[in-house]
């Protein structure tokens, strides 16, 4: 709905290809991710066998599932897709294009030693905490602040107990993993991420993913 128009964001195109296949090419060449499982709504399961993993030849790809309704849920039935066969599970957005490889084996490596591992950039701006009448309740320290990006590393064990406890427990509105973990008292480590992992959600994001895809074939580096 943000971005607008009747193509769902993950494929639309950027310099002729789908965000989606894009996301997936940083996947299919990192030397740190054996398998992949993509998870997409029911209705595209067959568009995205056929027109993006066949096509573009993403042989990682092992799986292709349908989603539900929320985040939440199609991130569960992902993970259980694994079968437990991996002990790390990495989580990340379809939409987000420009994640390098080199920031998926940072976060692998985070996670062998730290075993829950998030990925973002420290605050910049001052965050406060406003009311529905818009009036400030609070104003936060914003040394301690980080937006949060993916990729997400967990290990297996621990994300798949995560998510059945939130589904017995109805833990409702999750906006990322990240937060179903925390829930279970497993500390989790925030390591640096990346200005140009943009996730792409809005037809301004779009432009500045032109202008990135753009700098990326003309040679410059991440």
């Amino acid at each position: 709905m943000r971005m607008g128009g009747g193509t769902a964001k993950q494929f639309l195109e950027l310099n002729g290809r789908p965000i989606l296949a894009l996301t997936l090419e940083r996947f299919q060449t990192c030397g740190a991710v054996d398998d992949i499982i993509l998870v997409v709504p029911s209705d595209d399961v067959k568009f995205c066998k056929t027109k993006i993993i066949d096509e573009y030849g993403f042989d990682k790809v092992t799986s292709v599932i349908a989603g539900a309704e929320r985040r939440q849920d199609s991130v569960r039935l992902g993970v259980e897709a694994s079968g437990g066969e991996y002990g790390l599970v990495v989580i990340h957005d379809g939409v987000r294009p420009f994640i390098e490889t080199g920031l998926i084996e940072r976060a692998v490596l985070a996670a062998m030693k730290d075993r829950a591992i998030i990925t973002g950039l420290p605050a910049k701006d001052t965050v406060k905490k406003a009311d529905e009448g818009g009036f400030i309740l609070e104003t936060f320290e914003r040394k301690t602040l980080w937006l949060v990006q993916t990729p997400q590393v967990f290990g297996y064990e621990d994300i798949i107990a995560a998510h059945r406890r939130a589904l017995l427990e109805q833990w409702d509105d999750v906006t990322d993993d990240a937060s179903l973990i925390e829930k279970m008292g497993i500390p989790v480590k925030i390591i640096l991420g990346s200005e140009y992992n943009i996730k792409v959600t809005t037809p301004q994001d779009m432009e500045l993913a032109r202008y990135l895809l753009a700098r990326s074939n003309k040679g410059y580096k991440d």
